[in-house]
């Protein structure tokens, strides 16, 4: 293995706290850190009693809590939460729950430019990058701001043991996606690289747990581990094909986040491979095969998660319209953007067959 010579790593003024109980037990302790008194509170209607049982934690230093995250953080979801919270008067967020939460309090973060405190309850890495995203008139705009990086990061395993099994597979091979990605991004580094193939190996090894035995502390523990690891590592780098065409599916076809993420990730990894070797060397080293792409299939199929767009609901008739869309966005990526190349790995994925490297 050669060393590469030259990268260009930024670390970002997060601070992480990871043990059992710490919704509850750390979240004021980080919020009177950072001199924050008056704080609102998000989340989605699924992570409405955690949150509660945060808001109640937090005591009078609660200013209010907003349970109307969605999937995507549709635009008119920002102006309510950002009205909720100058009528709150709040000097602070705390966003509770998965990535649509996460989200929702990164759009206030975007506007108000307050500080963010993630408490996150899946897989979805959002806590770790300072890459926002809303969706308007079917369309899904991405950026990078420091303003939406979450200041503190409390991860407690202990909200992950509700996560039904589905999304648990789900959440955990979305957290996969994030790593696979890095590793070819234009801006990867050793750091990078390490943690990627850690967070590979810890998340793959937890999933098959989690199915088997979905109240698994250790497990919960290990794959939440993997999260934050994989997630540092999308928050490090520029994304590429795999998340773009992500974006274009569920932003303007309305299609499940997580569960997207696991039906393209291994045809996203097949049509790149060739133009990513030493991504795939890590990769290969974190699976123990040679065949990643394959590998990452046979995960889904053997843990009963989706493999195919048309499962999701996607229609046929859509592929070349979301592959001229994702391909008429620019993005780098380690092989050329195509439509016809992006129509190839969508129709692979529609059908839900075995991924073949092209």
């Amino acid at each position: 293995m050669t060393f590469q010579e030259q990268f260009t790593y930024e670390t970002r003024p997060v601070r992480v706290v990871f043990r059992p109980g710490a919704a509850v037990t750390a979240t004021p302790g980080e919020a009177a850190r950072l001199g924050l008194r008056r704080l609102l509170l998000v989340s989605g209607s699924r992570g409405e009693p955690v949150a509660r049982a945060v808001a109640d934690a937090l005591g009078d230093s609660c200013a209010g809590l907003h349970a109307e995250a969605r999937m995507h953080v549709p635009v008119e979801d920002a102006h309510r939460a950002v009205a909720a919270a100058r009528a709150a008067g709040a000097d602070g967020c705390v966003a509770v729950g998965g990535g649509s939460a996460i989200g929702l309090g990164k759009a206030i973060a975007l506007r108000t430019g307050l500080p963010l405190i993630a408490v996150p309850s899946t897989y979805s890495g959002s806590e770790m990058t300072p890459v926002w995203g809303l969706t308007e008139h079917g369309t899904k705009r991405t950026g990078r701001d420091p303003v939406v990086q979450p200041r503190a990061v409390v991860y407690d395993p202990r909200l992950t043991l509700s996560l039904p099994v589905p999304l648990t597979v789900t959440s955990g091979i979305n957290a996969l996606a994030h790593a696979v990605e890095a590793l070819y991004a234009p801006d990867v580094s050793p750091l990078v690289s390490v943690m990627a193939e850690e967070g590979v190996r810890a998340m793959t090894g937890a999933l098959p747990r989690l199915a088997t035995d979905p109240a698994d502390l250790d497990a919960r523990s290990r794959a939440l581990y993997a999260a934050w690891l994989c997630g540092a590592c999308l928050g490090a780098t520029t994304m590429g094909l795999h998340h773009k065409l992500c974006h274009v599916l569920g932003g303007t076809y309305g299609l499940p986040h997580a569960e997207t993420h696991t039906v393209v990730l291994p045809y996203a990894l097949a049509h790149n491979a060739p133009a990513a070797p030493q991504a795939l060397a890590v990769l290969r080293r974190a699976l123990g095969t040679d065949d990643v792409p394959r590998a990452l299939w046979d995960l889904a199929g053997r843990l009963g998660a989706p493999r195919s767009l048309a499962q999701l609901g996607f229609v046929q008739a859509d592929l070349t319209p979301a592959a001229t869309r994702a391909a008429g966005e620019p993005y780098a990526n380690p092989r050329e953007v195509t439509a016809e190349g992006v129509r190839a790995v969508l129709l692979a994925a529609y059908e839900g067959g075995p991924p073949t490297t092209a």
